[in-house]
């Protein structure tokens, strides 16, 4: 996994430490543990419009494969991939939390194989429409 800087909101941050205290340490959760661990932590309101938050709704691009894939990045509950909700503890969502439009990174996947992914666009972010409450 590449080291980047990802930015995390104050209310999101503690809303992934409780769920990581309380969740099978999986590979990707210990992994997502482990970036959270250098986050940027900041006040909701001064969020940066472009960076995807907890139930963003975001376009990225394998840069592999060329494809583009919406996606809305939820809490494992919430899930539900035939409409595009991806849980933070899944591999595509926590390589894509906190990383800002037009960042890459490369994530390993289950199967060995590694996916590079590039943030083309933050389409909802909770914070810039100000919606707090989620």
């Amino acid at each position: 996994m590449n080291k980047r800087r990802i930015y995390v909101t104050e209310q999101d941050m503690e809303r992934l430490e409780d769920l990581l205290e309380t969740s099978k340490k999986s590979e990707y959760a210990r992994s997502l543990e482990a970036e959270l661990v250098n986050a940027v932590v900041v006040p909701s309101e001064e969020m940066p419009p472009d960076v995807v938050t907890m139930n963003s709704c975001v376009c990225f691009e394998d840069l592999t494969t060329g494809n583009r894939e919406t996606i809305t990045l939820v809490y494992p509950g919430q899930a539900n991939m035939a409409s595009g909700r991806v849980s933070v503890l899944a591999p595509v969502g926590s390589a894509l939390i906190g990383l800002s439009v037009g960042q890459t990174i490369e994530w390993p996947m289950p199967n060995g194989r590694k996916r590079r992914l590039r943030i083309v666009e933050v389409l909802y972010q909770p914070e810039a429409a100000g919606d707090f409450h989620l």
